[in-house]
């Protein structure tokens, strides 16, 4: 793994096991929940191998989100990851980063990462595009896992302030944001995911038309977690959104049936039912 650690890994983060002993404190007691953002974390080279793999998205079959709450487009599993971006996603994926997350956060847990890559891997917003303020869903789908951790890999070059696609951590009682972070290339994002961690991209994206917010994520569990992390009632759960208190109808809240309803009606049957209503 030395070599590997070396190609993929930034200089000053090659002891992983050293990185995250001397950051855990700072992660652990970071408001409004555990988090921490590095800057250039990879080897910038291996980085921009990784960007120029990365396909449109929305030429490819992905998963495209397209409501008032989500207006986003996600890769399914590994079908787009070229060469180098799987050796990344793996190495997320291996003994040593579980390792450095696991001192990192201080979770008791044993955590585990998800080959799958369900609900991660490759992300891309457009023009215009939002991840409104949200809860994460908090079980795999048939692992049946409690999710965790959140690792976000920017990979934008030359992002401008003016570009937006900020990342916000927001607190509980959705007041104000706490953290946001600048999606900029070789940037990368951690933190803890519980029923109350809200966070997203609530503004739409300003970047040119031919430019895009690009990501990889990755999502990592354990077989149980402490009960202050569950809001009670919905110990398993989809996205949860959550309005921002000083935005009118920031968000729009669909009823448990209505959400059944669209997840088995084949979309066929969505588009006529839209059309036979318009």
């Amino acid at each position: 793994m030395g070599n590997l650690t070396t190609n993929i890994l930034g200089e000053q983060y090659r002891n992983l096991a050293q990185v995250a002993e001397f950051e855990a404190q700072h992660y652990q007691t970071a408001a409004p929940f555990p988090s921490i953002s590095f800057k250039n974390f990879f080897n910038p080279d291996f980085l921009s191998e990784v960007l120029e793999e990365f396909p449109d998205l929305s030429k490819k079959d992905s998963l495209k989100f397209n409501s008032h709450n989500e207006k986003k487009l996600a890769g399914k599993g590994e079908s787009a990851f070229g060469d180098q971006t799987k050796i990344l996603m793996h190495y997320l994926n291996s003994q040593p980063f579980l390792e450095f997350l696991q001192t990192l956060t201080g979770i008791e847990e044993p955590l585990v990462g998800d080959p799958y890559f369900e609900g991660g891997g490759q992300h891309e917003i457009k023009p215009g595009g939002l991840l409104k303020l949200h809860a994460d869903f908090n079980k795999h789908t048939f692992l049946k896992l409690d999710r965790r951790i959140n690792v976000l890999v920017y990979l934008n070059t030359d992002w401008k302030e003016e570009y937006g696609g900020h990342f916000e951590l927001w607190d509980v009682n959705m007041e104000g944001c706490v953290q946001k972070f600048l999606p900029e290339f070789n940037t990368m994002a951690i933190f803890s995911t519980t029923d109350f961690s809200y966070h997203g991209h609530p503004n739409p994206l300003t970047c040119p038309p031919d430019r895009s917010r690009k990501s990889l994520a990755l999502y990592y569990y354990s077989n149980g977690r402490p009960a202050h992390e569950v809001n009670q009632g919905l110990e398993d759960h989809n996205t949860l959104f959550v309005g921002r208190k000083d935005v009118k109808n920031d968000v729009v809240v669909e009823s448990p049936l209505k959400r059944f309803v669209k997840e088995v009606t084949p979309p066929f049957l969505l588009k006529m039912a839209k059309s036979v209503s318009k």
